[in-house]
């Protein structure tokens, strides 16, 4: 861990904490909730001895970055925002995208917003997904799962906050990074986050993996994560232009058959039917990873597709081939 470098950098109004690793090619990491750029890791070390350059900030809200206290400043375009003025400040005209989770959901808007810095992304647990016309994301999720679904307890503001006050943080954390339940996480008010049950600590995180992540969350709090869910409306309204335009950059995307986002009503048959490919219409790959869960990129670092890819570097690209001299997987994206 010590051989990775860790800056601050001023964009869009704010203050970056950026870690970054090797030298070459430069490869964007952008994590999600609730996590931090310490998420990407096994993938840091493994691109960087590929010859890559390895980017993971902490995104705005996050870790040892600037959190802005309102809702309002979380857009998709704010975070977007924070990623290009980031690159422009590392002197860096493209980059190789990877999201998971949040960073996911930032990762496909920026390839809408500016698909001129992305050489090519890959993309974890959380599908494109166009924009409804009518209907605005909250509301469609209350419809179709009420209330106590998680994302519509994390409205407002300040509610999740103080339930997780009650909690230790170390069990918050385990009952987000541990669930292997794919089913639509609801959380009734009567029982509240801190009253789930916290599972053990998962087998791909160490005490001092955990401890990591402890020790940020204490002193930032999760507000800055919780405002993403926040901004989904605000995001929504602010993308009406972008209604029905296509992703169109050299795409693959991994998922576990585990995900709650693969058990997503409808999102089995799109995302392995024709319409994900009519909507990121570059797709060259979709991998579903048996028996994983959420968090993939922890939980499987050493495999990058389940039929035993690598990761390798051509002249100045990212590509997957096949290694039919090998059976085991190999540590890669």
């Amino acid at each position: 861990m010590e051989k990775i470098e860790h800056t601050t950098v001023q964009t869009n109004g704010i203050n970056l904490h950026v870690a970054s690793i090797g030298t070459g090619p430069a490869v964007l990491f952008l994590h999600g909730f609730p996590e931090l750029w310490y998420s990407w890791r096994h993938q840091m070390f493994s691109l960087s001895s590929l010859g890559y350059r390895a980017i993971a900030p902490d995104l705005r809200g996050y870790g040892d970055s600037d959190a802005p206290p309102s809702a309002e400043s979380y857009s998709s375009f704010h975070i977007v925002g924070d990623l290009v003025g980031l690159i422009d400040k590392m002197g860096i005209d493209k980059v190789f995208l990877v999201g998971h989770d949040w960073g996911a959901v930032i990762a496909w808007h920026f390839c809408l917003f500016r698909p001129d810095r992305v050489k090519a992304l890959v993309n974890m647990s959380v599908p494109f997904r166009p924009r409804h016309p009518i209907i605005k994301p909250v509301e469609g999720l209350r419809a179709l799962f009420g209330d106590d679904y998680y994302i519509c307890r994390f409205q407002e503001p300040g509610e999740a906050e103080e339930d997780f006050a009650g909690d230790d943080i170390a069990n918050i954390l385990k009952k987000f990074y541990g669930g292997r339940n794919p089913s639509p996480p609801c959380v009734p008010r009567e029982i509240g986050f801190k009253g789930l049950k916290a599972p053990e600590l998962p087998f791909w995180l160490s005490q001092q993996d955990l401890d990591y992540f402890v020790e940020k969350f204490k002193q930032k709090g999760f507000t800055g994560g919780l405002n993403y869910y926040r901004a989904l409306n605000l995001t929504w309204e602010l993308t009406a232009a972008w209604s029905g335009v296509q992703v169109k950059v050299p795409t693959k995307f991994i998922v576990g058959d585990l995900d709650i986002t693969y058990h997503f009503p409808g999102a089995k048959e799109y995302i392995n039917g024709d319409g994900f490919k009519k909507d990121v219409p570059f797709l060259q790959d979709v991998v579903v990873m048996e028996g994983v869960a959420h968090f993939i990129n922890q939980e499987k670092p050493e495999e990058g597709d389940v039929a035993s890819t690598r990761v390798t570097r051509g002249t100045d690209s990212m590509t997957w081939t096949k290694d039919p001299t090998r059976n085991e997987p190999c540590r890669g994206i």
